[in-house]
């Protein structure tokens, strides 16, 4: 049974992975959104137009493109995957050590060896990464956010969402988890369904419920939100740093604290249009994406 079940998340992977939509923001415009901000001048914890730090200028432009980015600049710096200095491109962040205890400013790449910047000195404005009189000996390197962000996408009309079946299915199959039950739990899952054990499985794993008459629902589909809080509770995934805001989230919604947990994992990154879609029927695409960002 569980090799069966193995080859049926397979193919069900399979089946996930060329299905995304790509209606993704451009980072492409990314340097004409922080030029905006050139001349803005520099104030230390500043958020707005009136005065931005280094970090949240960086907020702010990733922000203006749709891709959200936590606060401070150390946990910029977790975001994204390392690139070396001569593999830079348009959109990466790069990051300086100026106090000499570690990464304490960041910018955004433009292209030229150069990068805008909130600075200290002189506000938003343009500065060379090989500075030989001062950028250039702070640099202590570069993290790639563009690639993978705004990239959960709303579903294209061709986009097929995940049934509660094949979440048990896809949730038993990367925990490695088992039944022996024969007997089932709920009224509409019969042992010789596909997802039987995996079902059972999940269900005493404590993962997933049925509803109030006994029912699993396999057929039925799941929201964005309704999975955030299935994938904190199944992976123990734990609070992180950072911050996050989704305009359709807001702090008193039932699965903001899980919504919250995931994107300070970088487990996910919104829909690149500021929102995380909390209504939205989860796509099978959205999903394998989720799986293969849980470290």
């Amino acid at each position: 049974m569980k090799k069966l079940i193995s080859l049926i998340v397979l193919s069900l992977l399979i089946t996930f992975s060329g299905t995304q939509s790509t209606e993704a923001a451009s980072i492409s415009s990314i340097k004409t959104e922080a030029f905006k901000y050139l001349g803005t001048p520099y104030k230390y914890g500043g958020t707005t137009t009136s005065g931005f730090d280094c970090s949240a200028f960086v907020q702010q432009v990733f922000k203006d493109i749709g891709i959200s980015l936590p606060r401070d600049t150390g946990s910029q710096y977790q975001q994204g995957k390392a690139v070396s200095k001569s593999n830079l491109e348009l959109g990466d962040l790069v990051f300086f050590n100026t106090t000499g205890k570690g990464v304490s400013h960041v910018g955004i790449y433009i292209g030229d060896n150069k990068f805008v910047h909130a600075a200290s000195s002189k506000g938003v404005s343009v500065a060379s990464i090989y500075d030989p009189y001062y950028w250039g000996s702070k640099y202590i390197g570069a993290k790639r956010i563009a690639e993978e962000a705004a990239t959960e996408v709303k579903a294209a009309a061709t986009e097929v969402n995940a049934t509660r079946g094949e979440v048990a299915m896809v949730l038993a199959n990367k925990l490695n988890l088992t039944s022996k039950d024969t007997t089932s739990n709920f009224n509409d899952v019969q042992s010789n369904s596909a997802y039987f054990e995996a079902i059972q499985a999940v269900s005493e794993a404590g993962i997933f419920t049925g509803d109030n008459n006994g029912n699993f629902n396999p057929s039925n589909h799941l929201t964005r939100a309704e999975l955030a809080k299935v994938l904190v509770n199944a992976f123990d995934i734990e609070s992180g740093t950072g911050s996050y805001s989704f305009k359709d989230v807001s702090a008193s919604y039932w699965a903001a604290p899980y919504i919250q947990v995931l994107a300070q994992h970088n487990i996910t990154r919104g829909m690149g249009d500021g929102t995380f879609g909390i209504s939205d029927q989860l796509t099978k695409s959205q999903l394998n994406m989720f799986i293969e960002r849980i470290k």
